[in-house]
């Protein structure tokens, strides 16, 4: 099916919030529970963006996502965008659990990280990203290439090797950079 081409350098997420300082007990993965209301397309086009039998070869780029969930670093899971019921692959997708986002079209176009969430089957907007929902007097904070991002979470441009950040507190920590590109 083509999907075995992108390298899978076998860091998780939460082995590298580990590295960086980001802590969190063993066995705590947040793992985001179904939302209700909210389900991953089963091979449908979403957005404009299909499922196909392959991935694209017109556009082959990266992204890394990290979401904090009050500190704690949440689970992004492999095979986001690989349907169990139908053999296809979405243009947005995920082969490990490592928070790269790799965005593999059949043509041109840009790409907004809404766009991920919706294949996903997750929710994102100014007070929540997945499971991670900000409370009364919590806030969700983005951050894109380690700069503060003000707007509209949804519409952060996912461009080759964008590094978002989005955490939902408090507690705050200081977003840490993904540079574990190689030749991704």
């Amino acid at each position: 099916m083509g999907m075995s081409r992108c390298h899978n350098f076998g860091v998780g997420s939460l082995a590298l919030a580990g590295v960086l300082g980001l802590s969190s007990p063993a066995g705590s993965r947040t793992v985001p529970p179904p939302v209700q209301g909210q389900t991953a397309p089963a091979g449908e086009t979403v957005g404009g963006i299909s499922c196909d039998a392959q991935e694209g070869q017109r556009i082959h780029i990266h992204q890394h996502l990290l979401i904090l969930d009050h500190g704690r670093p949440m689970f992004i899971p492999p095979n986001v965008g690989q349907p169990v019921a139908k053999r296809c692959i979405y243009w947005l997708h995920t082969h490990t659990s490592d928070g790269i986002i790799h965005v593999e079209a059949p043509k041109d176009r840009s790409f907004v990280l809404y766009d991920f969430f919706r294949v996903w089957g997750q929710p994102l907007g100014r007070t929540i990203a997945a499971s991670a929902r900000a409370g009364k007097g919590e806030s969700l904070k983005a951050w894109v290439d380690g700069q503060p991002f003000t707007g509209d979470p949804r519409t952060i441009a996912l461009k080759p090797h964008t590094d978002v950040v989005l955490e939902v507190g408090p507690p705050f920590v200081p977003p840490p950079r993904w540079t574990i590109w190689g030749s991704l």
